[in-house]
């Protein structure tokens, strides 16, 4: 066996020297020499897998981490071996951890605000205190390439509890939680389920690393009462390269005020003359009249319609925007009464909105700017007109306008992060109560729905993640002795 196994490896290996170019005389070789170029193969073969195997082994530098020994604050990526791609690191729960379920992921966003405002109930008094505002909890989950789910899940206020000795008076609801169908670039469906309305910007990108203020601009508080999420459903894509559009349709918004409990089985507003509480009013405008996400509790069979276009031209570098328009035939709820008793009819809504943004190229200065104008088609038919006050009444319509310019300072590197310094203002002016009131109250509004707002103060970023606010904001309005609303406040926001 051993002469056999001994021939073929003779055979081979001549086989491999003519291959290889070996010169005539190999064909002179004694057997004891083959034996010894075999012996030599061997030892040359066992080497080359041994390195192969530590080649294996050894970690491949990539841009996340550094290579053992490289010294402070020199790139990772400076180590990663010539043409060799850096490995993707799966971070994808909270940014940190790997996901233990393949198209699993979930990320947070949160803020904390505390200091001093002015309340107005107390006569303008100054108080100070602390607001755990809230936590965003964001899951998604990739079922295909083209179907994927995505929700919000917030606890807002410290979270929830009925027992009023546990300190805690918030509140934990879903605003958002759909499934996207991504058919083409063009068009693509998201299912019913709840989402954001897409009127504004601040209304579909209201992380606190957004915005620059401790509160949310002024007019995505009531004209666009942010956060505004509705039963829905939708399709959107692209028209062409850099113009996006959504069509949305959604239930109604509701001008019902009252808590939730306040809805009777029957799904009316209170029965008269118990009286209930206006959603749009002069004073908060749009901000109570969001309708309820779950239970069949809605108090309408009508459905809106909103439509956005948003834009990135790429001949004005820098510069992104969008428009909005949201329909209702009616707001008015089921059952709706005017304190006399009158039944209340139906009263259409439409809002405009329309929102600019611009980074000039090359320089730290950032403008932004927005219009909002909602028209009312039967004023008379709302609450806030029929409820024996005068002072939040409403006309035909509600505008407001903003302004704001920033300027972003990179302040080096510290931590082990980059940080940057944003100082801005911003000027707002919305009118609440324009002319056109109708209905049974007296036309007397106090004023207050008429506001100027000058909002100032800076946000430091270490990193594009975190962000530490300090804001200082100014009302004054046309109601005897002013707004007495004014604050200064400190935030943290953080998104990942």
């Amino acid at each position: 066996m051993t002469s056999i196994i001994r021939s073929r490896a003779i055979a081979i290996v001549l086989l491999a020297a003519l291959l290889s170019g070996w010169t005539p005389s190999v064909w002179a070789a004694s057997p004891e020499e083959i034996d010894q170029k075999l012996k030599a193969m061997e030892e040359e073969m066992r080497a080359l897998k041994q390195q192969l195997k530590e080649l294996k082994e050894a970690p491949v530098p990539t841009a996340q981490t550094p290579p053992q020994g490289a010294p402070p604050g020199v790139a990772a990526a400076q180590f990663t071996p010539q043409g060799v791609q850096p490995q993707a690191v799966n971070k994808d729960i909270l940014g940190f951890l790997p996901t233990p379920i393949e198209g699993l992921k979930l990320g947070m966003y949160g803020e904390f605000k505390f200091g001093s405002q002015q309340n107005p109930d107390h006569n303008g008094q100054w108080q100070s205190g602390f607001d755990a505002a809230r936590i965003v909890l964001l899951p998604s989950f990739q079922f295909t390439d083209s179907i994927i789910f995505n929700a919000e899940i917030e606890f807002e206020h410290a979270g929830f509890a009925a027992d009023a000795d546990d300190k805690l008076n918030g509140s934990v609801g879903i605003e958002q939680a759909w499934v996207d169908f991504k058919v083409n670039p063009y068009f693509n469906v998201r299912s019913p389920g709840v989402d954001l309305v897409p009127v504004g910007h601040t209304n579909l990108f209201h992380e606190p690393t957004l915005f620059y203020s401790v509160n949310r601009p002024t007019l995505a508080n009531g004209l666009v009462p942010t956060t505004w999420s509705a039963p829905s459903m939708s399709v959107y894509g692209k028209v062409v390269d850099n113009l996006n559009y959504q069509v949305q349709v959604s239930s109604s918004l509701e001008d019902f005020g009252s808590g939730f409990g306040s809805r009777t089985d029957r799904n009316t507003v209170p029965p008269f003359p118990e009286g209930y509480e206006p959603g749009i009013t002069g004073k908060t405008a749009l901000a109570l009249s969001r309708p309820p996400l779950g239970d069949f509790r809605q108090l309408s069979n009508v459905l809106a319609t909103a439509v956005r276009l948003s834009y990135t031209p790429p001949f004005v570098p820098g510069l992104a925007g969008s428009t909005s328009v949201y329909y209702t035939p009616s707001t008015t709820p089921r059952g709706a009464y005017s304190d006399t008793g009158l039944p209340l009819k139906r009263s259409s809504l439409t809002l405009v909105d329309s929102e600019v943004r611009y980074r000039m190229p090359e320089t730290g200065f950032e403008f932004r700017g927005e219009y909002v104008q909602a028209f009312f088609g039967s004023p008379a038919n709302l609450r806030a007109n029929n409820n024996t006050d005068p002072t939040d009444n409403v006309g035909r319509t509600m505008w407001g306008i903003s302004g704001e310019i920033a300027y972003h300072f990179g302040l080096g590197r510290a931590l082990g992060t980059e940080w940057e310094l944003v100082p801005f203002y911003r000027y707002t002016y919305q009118n609440l109560q324009t002319s056109g009131f109708s209905g049974s109250d007296e036309n007397t509004p106090n004023g207050s729905g008429k506001q100027q707002i000058q909002t100032t103060g800076f946000a430091l970023f270490p990193g594009k993640r975190l962000v530490l606010k300090l804001t200082y904001q100014n009302v004054t309005d046309r109601q005897r002795g002013g707004c007495k609303c004014n604050y200064v406040l400190g935030g943290v926001g953080f998104y990942f």
